[in-house]
């Protein structure tokens, strides 16, 4: 299990079943006809960091089959991307939140490399893009666009250079923090300390419209969230996050920020992890941590088989509740509902959760989604939109205020003379 997906789980485990869904010939025909016009990009898929904290960093043999590997059975391979019609991705580069300074740039450095290594080895599958007519481009040649993304401010190490040279290797997004909070940003799961951004953070922000780095607000607090929409000058995105007035966990994002979302153009990229997608789920993890801790205090001194086996019988009287595909359409129904059709998207977090909805077990069910919300009554063109008209249309916004401001110096870094 990696790093991030062992934070997940534990706080969410679940055994989510892989129950198979089916879909008929003409939903799927119109599905086909939708993804080839516009593809599907998906904002966030952990593949590069399950590569690099369970495989040393390899890039053999993601053909087909990763579902069988071990230590870790992997939700990514190239047969399944094509399955899942799968035109875009968003390759997400991982380092726990407690790496910092230059340790966390260097780490950066090595996973965008495994990305960068991953899609060099497919080359009829995966093509790098850099630009919105990049995606474009690589999907009506039947590739998978490949994008990297950022997933925390700490990454940067304070360095403004390094931020920078992120972006010049192909990083389109930052997500500003991930589970802690830095002494620039507040996380939505750690104690806040800012209000939301400082001046620094704010900075930050600055610097990423003057280059055409989205903005990532998942994983921020909702203090943060509306300091970034006061100053950007561009659409931020959330790559991995669902509806809070659906499922209350602190990761998901307000109708408060939805309406403001709205009028700054951006996109929620709605995330799978079953602990952000059915709220029983999380009051259930709390729960079963209360009770964790309540078994292990009645029980100090008595040995770890004994504590073990008193979980075990309370897991068995209280069965986890399971997420699925319906779900998740509700998430992105209500966000459509409150910020508009404009304003969502797709962004599974596969390959960088512990468990999976019922429907939506890896890169292959993104048609059942899909299938789920023209049950529902979905037009086609607001389909294309959730698929990837909206974050193409955000990639080209950012493009433009970038180029907007080009007359602007770059940001300054505090250099000392560290390296005599």
């Amino acid at each position: 299990m990696t790093a991030k997906a062992a934070l997940l789980a534990a706080s969410m485990l679940i055994a989510s079943p892989a129950a198979a869904q089916s879909i008929d010939a003409r939903t799927q025909a119109r599905i086909d006809r939708i993804l080839k016009a516009t593809p599907l990009i998906d904002g966030h898929n952990d593949l590069a960091e399950e590569l690099r904290e369970n495989y040393g960093g390899k890039t053999e043999g993601l053909a087909s089959g990763t579902d069988q590997w071990k230590p870790k059975a992997l939700m990514t391979d190239m047969a399944r991307l094509h399955q899942g019609r799968v035109g875009g991705q968003f390759w997400s580069v991982y380092i726990p939140a407690e790496v910092e300074g230059d340790r966390a740039i260097r780490n950066t450095l090595e996973e965008i490399d495994i990305a960068k290594r991953f899609i060099a080895a497919y080359p009829r599958d995966l093509e790098q893009a850099y630009t919105a007519d990049d995606v474009v481009r690589i999907h009506k040649a039947g590739r998978v666009a490949s994008l990297i993304g950022i997933e925390g401010g700490h990454q940067m190490g304070h360095s403004f250079a390094a931020l920078r040279q992120f972006y010049n290797l192909g990083a389109r997004y930052m997500t500003l923090t991930h589970f802690k909070t830095t002494d620039w940003a507040d996380s939505a799961t750690d104690v806040p300390k800012h209000n939301g951004l400082t001046d620094y953070g704010k900075a930050v922000v600055h610097e990423m419209n003057r280059i055409g780095m989205l903005v990532d607000l998942s994983h921020v607090s909702e203090g943060t969230m509306m300091s970034a929409l006061d100053v950007s000058k561009a659409p931020i995105i959330f790559s991995h996050s669902s509806a809070k007035a659906i499922d209350g966990h602190p990761r998901n994002v307000s109708d408060a920020v939805l309406a403001r979302l709205a009028q700054n153009g951006g996109v929620v990229m709605v995330n799978f992890a079953p602990d952000y997608v059915n709220e029983a789920i999380w009051k259930w993890s709390a729960d079963r941590d209360a009770e964790a801790a309540r078994i292990a205090r009645m029980n100090t001194g008595h040995p770890k088989a004994d504590i073990d086996a008193a979980m075990d019988a309370w897991t068995k009287a209280h069965p986890q509740p399971a997420a699925t595909v319906s779900q998740v359409a509700d998430h992105v129904d209500h966000i459509a509902k409150i910020a508009g059709y404009d304003h969502v998207g797709i962004g599974g977090d596969l390959d960088g959760i512990p468990s999976v909805p019922v429907g939506l077990t890896g890169v292959q069910d993104y048609p059942n989604l899909f299938a789920e919300l023209i049950r529902r009554g979905w037009t086609d063109q607001n389909l294309a939109k959730l698929a990837g008209g909206n974050i193409l249309r955000v990639l080209r916004q950012a493009e433009a205020v970038s180029k907007s401001m080009a007359n602007e110096p770059p940001a300054a870094d505090q250099l000392t003379p560290d390296y005599r």
